[in-house]
C-alpha cells in the first residue's frame, strides 16, 4: 500500500488545474449560462494567504475574485470549498510541524458568516481564532457565525 500524502502535498497537486469551461447539461439547471473556472488549489490557499489580522473572506468571495481573475461567470462552488478545506488542513499541519507563517483559514468563512466546522479542530477552534482577532462570535440555531461579519470582509486583489 502507498503511503498517504501529506496535505502540504495535495495542495500543490494542481491536477492541470485552474480551468474554465462552459456551463452545460444540470450545471446549467443550478448555474445558468455562461462559464465556471475551476481553480487550482493553491489558487484558493493564495487567496486565503492575503485576508489580513482582522479581517474576513467568504467562499463566496473567494469564487467571485476567481471568476473576475479567469474571467469566467462563476467560480467553481465544489471545488472551491475542498481546495479552502485541503488549505486549511495543509496549514494546521505546517502548523504542527512548527512553522508560523501558515494559511490564516480561520479567517475564511462560509455563506452568512457561518463558521466551518470541516477546518481543523472544528467550528470551537475556529471560534477561538477569531476572537482573538477582536471578532464576536454568536451561536445561530445549531452554528456559529460571526456577528457583523459583512463589516470585516475584504476582496483580496488577484493576479
Amino acid at each position: 500500500m502507498k503511503p498517504r500524502r501529506t496535505w502540504a502535498e495535495k495542495l500543490a497537486d494542481d491536477k492541470d488545474l485552474p480551468k474554465v469551461v462552459n456551463i452545460t447539461g444540470r450545471m446549467s439547471q443550478r448555474w445558468g449560462r455562461g462559464t465556471v473556472v475551476i481553480p487550482a488549489p493553491r489558487e484558493v490557499d493564495g487567496l486565503m494567504r492575503k485576508v489580513p489580522k482582522g479581517k474576513l473572506i467568504t467562499i463566496n468571495g473567494i469564487r467571485a475574485a476567481l471568476a473576475a481573475k479567469h474571467g469566467a461567470t462563476i467560480g467553481c462552488p465544489i471545488t472551491t470549498g475542498i481546495f479552502a478545506w485541503i488549505a486549511a488542513h495543509a496549514a494546521a499541519e505546517a502548523a504542527a510541524a512548527g512553522k508560523k507563517k501558515i494559511t490564516p483559514y480561520w479567517r475564511t468563512l462560509k455563506t452568512g458568516g457561518q463558521l466551518n466546522d470541516k477546518y481543523p479542530g472544528g467550528a470551537p477552534a475556529q471560534r477561538k481564532r477569531l476572537i482573538a482577532e477582536g471578532h464576536r462570535i454568536v451561536r445561530k440555531g445549531s452554528r456559529w457565525q460571526v456577528s457583523d461579519y459583512e463589516h470585516a470582509l475584504v476582496v483580496p486583489p488577484v493576479h
